[in-house]
């Protein structure tokens, strides 16, 4: 199959380059973003492969459709950026990659938790700068904490387990219990619960509208004074103005995000050389105990290897009877 890769990185190219060795698709790399103003380039092409801030909507569904496109192959678990019910009704496939390096995304969320914590971001500046003061440093032991967990898919169960091991008080959310959790004692709670006694709070759901701005004014209010929240999973479950509100009261004591709601124009591009127009993001990075990182936490040698044989897989799954395991349709966003 012929194939537009966009939104292509040097890692990209890379991974999927080797994979496709064993696959023999016709890999053609693009580095704009697609969405319906670049959607003609891909004339000619039996599919697109696409990634996170790719804006696959209705416009450019049909756009796609009118070049001759039948597959929107996305190289990533979230498909929050495809509208689904334009796709079906374009007879265009949508295939994911459900999952590809859980522990790695759960170990980068505990990699922010530690950090903020203990705070070596700060500490590695200072002493680089030969200052050695403490001032200003002081955590806490992670050790006996209660920590919450939204959302226990495989990402989700994962963080569980590391933080089990930490000797944590685990409590999850979710409407549909992981039996593994369930099996090493995880507490499944509703999500006042969660919300009311978790001293550090761990995001792993997908973005749906449900979730949207899970986290807001009215949601961070029932939560413990100075609270630790983490984000690994999609931006737009926190809403960043109601957080920015909190830090500055002191509502939330440290926030770690690797995802941002409108990290589209920012997030996988080298911008030092321009001025951040983004005033909402520019004010979250003022703050001290704010971490973040450019959405990296599935960035590792094996889920990018994960990620290139699965997507490569797919295609050839479509590209043979036109079916895979591994579609998405809209009926799997309500449920």
């Amino acid at each position: 199959m012929k194939v537009a890769v966009f939104g292509a990185k040097s890692y990209d190219s890379k991974y999927l380059s080797k994979e496709n060795e064993h696959f023999g698709h016709e890999l053609v790399f693009i580095e704009a973003h697609l969405n319906a103003l670049t959607a003609p380039l891909a004339q000619g092409f039996g599919a697109v492969c696409v990634f996170v801030n790719d804006d696959i909507d209705a416009d450019c569904l049909k756009a796609l459709s009118e070049v001759g496109v039948g597959t929107v192959a996305l190289r990533c678990a979230g498909f929050n950026n495809v509208d689904l019910e334009a796709a079906a009704s374009l007879g265009i496939n949508v295939v994911r990659v459900p999952e590809y390096s859980p522990h790695g995304v759960a170990e980068h969320a505990v990699a922010l938790l530690l950090s903020l914590n203990r705070q070596t971001y700060r500490a590695y500046n200072r002493v680089r700068e030969s200052n050695f003061s403490l001032e200003g440093l002081l955590g806490f032991n992670v050790n006996t904490k209660t920590v919450g967990v939204i959302g226990t898919g495989k990402i989700g169960a994962a963080f569980c387990s590391i933080m089990k091991g930490f000797g944590c008080r685990v409590i999850a959310y979710d409407m549909y219990p992981n039996e593994a959790c369930l099996k090493q004692g995880i507490e499944y709670v509703d999500l006042d619960t969660l919300l009311k006694q978790s001293d550090i709070i761990s995001l792993h759901c997908p973005l749906t509208p449900e979730t949207e701005h899970l986290i807001d004014d009215e949601t961070i209010s029932v939560m413990k004074k100075g609270v630790m929240l983490i984000n690994t999973s999609r931006g737009g479950l926190i809403d960043t103005a109601a957080v920015i509100r909190q830090l500055k009261s002191g509502q939330i004591g440290y926030l770690g995000l690797d995802v941002y709601e409108e990290e589209g124009d920012i997030f996988f591009e080298d911008i030092s050389d321009k001025v951040l127009e983004d005033d909402v993001f520019a004010r979250l990075l003022t703050f001290p105990n704010v971490l973040v990182t450019g959405h990296q936490a599935f960035f590792t040698s094996d889920a990018l290897e994960s990620i290139a044989k699965t997507t490569l897989q797919n295609l050839s799954d479509i590209d043979r009877d036109n079916s895979c395991a591994n579609s998405v349709s809209a009926d799997l966003i309500k449920h």
